[in-house]
């Protein structure tokens, strides 16, 4: 059950279960549609729409927009001046409790719906296309809408975790996705963009939220692992479960079915909310002590008012900490390597079968390679987990991107020699950008302060969504080159990204976040 004291000193608890309640009614208004189409494969391609779809679209907007409204914090500006006079001491030194592993579980769970939602594009497009008579252009508006959608919500979800609190944007991801179901009984290809926009912004926005509240939660030691194990197994999660999903509901309920899942998946995901702590000093910040402590005591923090020279340090160190080469630098390594990834996942990888049989090779191996390749790839998680917190941070993520350029290059030996195996270099090329965002975010959000994590890690995130949209834009266009071209293309970037990341890139592993954040990296707790 949702908790309580996690809307006590908002707008309202009323206001975020009557807006979930709005928003749900609104989908439920919506399934009359669907059954309509029972009798014909639920083809509802060219009905007209009721008036209660009309009130139930009506019914969405005004729910979201509720929702929001319990959600989110009054006095804002008072609230952020308060939570700088508190000083929180992330639990770095504290052993791994029931807390910390529940925290963990209901994340990967999380994730794994997060992860679930765009997956599911793919196994909805063969029939969309079908339904609506269109060809791959435009179906390619698909997938773009979608992965512009990640993008702002990347962003947007960011700013409102730094100011809002983290579990408030993961509870409105939730709400979005419980709105966007009445994709499934929708009767025109147009209306399933929209929503397909609003999908991607909720499942963009959630992801950096849930590394930024991850990084704040776990101690040190325990810290790059679970990071990167919980991003890893949400992923591979979300994956399979679409891919379930699909095989087993599609062929009952055609692609529809895929879309009408967002209805329970993300009510659970209001529910598990309800397991999800919000961070002490957002807490404290906010009068709600009584709670803080509680929050504190099960994860090891404790909390105090800063000394005089703290707080003149503090404001020394602010006066720095978000200029010059070194954030820049960093900042741009990161979002970089993101955006390569995308290049790769998005376009290069998805563009292979098809130049593949153009090259002469059978359909069989070009519909089976990135199946199998991806299995190749499943241990890598845990290899990148362990190598991660046991090795380097810094060096794992380099070595993620250095596999990403040898299979680029073998892959480009590969069309110019004109013969030879392509399993070596996409399995290579999986391994490297499987490896590379699994600990990216995570990084990312060990690698800048406390009041920009949620942003940053957005910004990154939207990076890696970015290469995607340009891809997607291309292929709307008809503009896709040559996949020697865009080998090329990406190589070079993607050799900048290693430089950078290289040079510019610190050193996460085991390290006190308190000797990596200028909000606190001075403060040692002495309790409250």
């Amino acid at each position: 059950m949702l908790s309580t004291g996690t809307l006590k000193d908002r707008r309202g608890l009323w206001a975020f279960v009557l807006g979930v309640i709005a928003v749900t009614a609104g989908v439920l208004l919506h399934v009359p549609m669907f059954m309509m189409g029972k009798d014909m494969g639920f083809r509802l391609y060219g009905m007209p729409m009721g008036a209660d779809m009309y009130w139930g679209m009506a019914l969405i907007v005004g729910g979201l927009a509720i929702a929001a409204y319990g959600l989110l914090p009054r006095n804002i500006a008072q609230q952020l001046a308060a939570s700088q006079e508190i000083v929180v001491s992330p639990p770095e030194d504290a052993p791994l409790t029931g807390a910390h592993w529940r925290l963990m579980g209901v994340l990967v769970i999380a994730l794994v719906i997060d992860v679930m939602k765009p997956a599911s594009l793919g196994f909805t497009l063969p029939g969309m296309k079908s339904e609506y008579v269109i060809g791959q252009a435009a179906a390619s508006f698909l997938p773009l809408f979608a992965l512009t959608g990640t993008v702002v919500g990347s962003i947007v979800w960011g700013v409102i975790a730094d100011i809002y609190g983290r579990k408030a944007s993961i509870l409105l991801s939730a709400v979005f996705f419980v709105g966007t179901s009445i994709c499934g009984a929708m009767p025109s290809f147009a209306w399933n963009l929209g929503m397909c926009f609003l999908m991607g912004a909720a499942a963009g926005g959630m992801l950096p939220v849930t590394y930024a509240l991850l990084a704040e939660m776990m101690p040190s030691k325990h810290r790059g692992w679970s990071l990167v194990l919980v991003g890893g197994l949400g992923s591979i999660g979300g994956y399979f479960a679409a891919s379930g999903v699909a095989a087993l509901l599609e062929p009952i309920f055609s692609w529809r079915v895929l879309w009408l899942m967002n209805l329970p998946t993300g009510l659970a995901l209001v529910l598990l909310g309800g397991l999800i702590p919000e961070s002490a000093k957002f807490l404290l910040a906010r009068g709600r002590n009584q709670e803080a402590r509680r929050v504190m005591r099960r994860f090891g923090s404790q909390a105090r008012s800063p000394k005089p020279f703290e707080v003149a340090e503090l404001a020394a160190s602010k006066a720095t900490a978000l200029t010059g080469a070194a954030f820049f630098g960093k900042l741009l390594a990161l979002s970089l390597a993101a955006l390569c990834y995308g290049l790769v996942n998005f376009g290069l990888l998805l563009w292979l079968p098809a130049d593949l049989i153009a090259k002469g090779y059978s359909m069989e191996l070009a519909g089976t390679l990135l199946a199998e390749s991806a299995l190749i790839a499943l241990p890598t998680i845990f290899v990148t987990a362990y190598a991660y917190s046991r090795w380097s941070s810094k060096w794992s993520v380099v070595g993620s991107i250095a596999v990403t350029i040898v299979g680029l290059v073998l892959l480009l030996r590969l069309e110019f020699a004109g013969h030879g195996s392509p399993v070596i270099p996409v399995a290579l090329l999986i391994i490297g950008t499987n490896a590379l965002i699994a600990m990216l975010l995570p990084y990312t959000a060990e690698s800048f302060p406390l009041r920009i994590r949620g942003r940053t890690t957005g910004t990154v995130a939207a990076c890696s969504k970015a290469g995607g949209m340009l891809a997607q834009i291309l292929a709307v266009l008809a503009l896709v080159p040559a996949l020697g071209i865009v080998a090329i293309a990406i190589l070079f970037p993607t050799a900048a990204a290693l430089a950078l990341v290289a040079w510019y890139g610190k050193e996460t592993r085991g390290r006190d976040l308190r000797d990596l954040d200028v909000d606190g990296h001075t403060f040692a707790a002495t309790g409250v």
